[in-house]
This record gives structure tokens, C-alpha cells and sequence, in this order.
């Protein structure tokens, strides 16, 4: 079958012309996040407007990528065949230092050691040559 994935291929994120500067970022290992021109605040996820102040003037920088974790989840069942080799695997969900809350998985600690308040770093998970994403370590 042509287009289609195998049972062990892991689902790949969509990339929107909205987020190509975020996922090009994680190819470089580079955490990028636009921020409205007119409020100076997070836009993301990215879209044509800032939800602030519906303004269509961002600008994508650069940021630290620390932060702390606010929540969490341990998955102990694959909802995915892909991901079925990673039972249990966990998500978790950090509040930058600067910008907004985003979704990852934290490596480098055991599932039952996350927690939250935890500081965290980003990290970069290189899948194959095109594809990179985004994770969290303890800081």
C-alpha cells in the first residue's frame, strides 16, 4: 500500500504553514515561539491572529525552554499499535518561563518519579532525518 504507515511507524504531527518555524526549530534543537508584535505575549499555538489582542503582527524567537511541569499522565495502555513498545509512556504538560504551556514527554527520570513543580529543559528526540521533536528532561 502506497501513503500508508506501518504498524510500528509512529503516527507524524502535522505541520501546518503556521507551525513550520516551530518544527524547524526542533530540527536545529531550538525551542522557537511566536510572540504578538503589538502585546508582547505567547501566540500559540499559532494561528493568522493573536487571541489577545487579534493582532496579525507575530514574530517567532527564541526561547530558554525551562520551565516546570503543571501536569502530567502515566499511560499504561497503547492507544496506538505504534505505540506499543513504549508502555507505559508518560505526557507531560510545562509552564515555560517564557511563553506558553506545552505537551511533551519527559526522558531522562522514571515515570514515577515525575512530578509537579518539577523544572524542567527541553530536549530534542531526533526520529529520522526529517523529523525532530520536542521533549522535556529535569532541568
Amino acid at each position: 500500500m502506497s501513503g500508508s504507515q506501518s504498524p510500528n511507524e509512529k503516527p507524524r504531527p502535522r505541520i501546518g504553514p503556521d507551525s513550520r518555524p516551530f518544527w524547524e526549530g526542533c530540527r536545529a534543537h531550538q525551542l522557537k515561539i511566536p510572540f504578538c508584535d503589538d502585546c508582547g505575549k505567547p501566540h500559540w499555538p499559532a494561528g493568522p491572529v493573536c487571541p489577545y489582542c487579534l493582532s496579525a503582527r507575530l514574530r517567532w524567537r527564541q526561547v530558554s525552554g525551562k520551565g516546570v511541569v503543571s501536569t502530567f499522565v502515566v499511560i499504561h495502555k497503547a492507544w496506538f499499535p505504534a505505540f506499543a513498545k513504549e508502555v507505559p509512556y508518560n505526557v507531560v504538560q510545562v509552564e515555560l518561563d517564557e511563553g506558553p504551556r506545552l505537551t511533551a514527554k519527559m526522558i531522562g527520570v522514571a515515570n514515577d518519579r515525575i512530578a509537579v513543580g518539577q523544572r524542567v529543559q527541553a530536549d530534542y528526540e531526533d526520529v529520522d532525518d526529517e523529523l525532530t521533536l520536542l521533549c522535556f528532561r529535569p532541568a
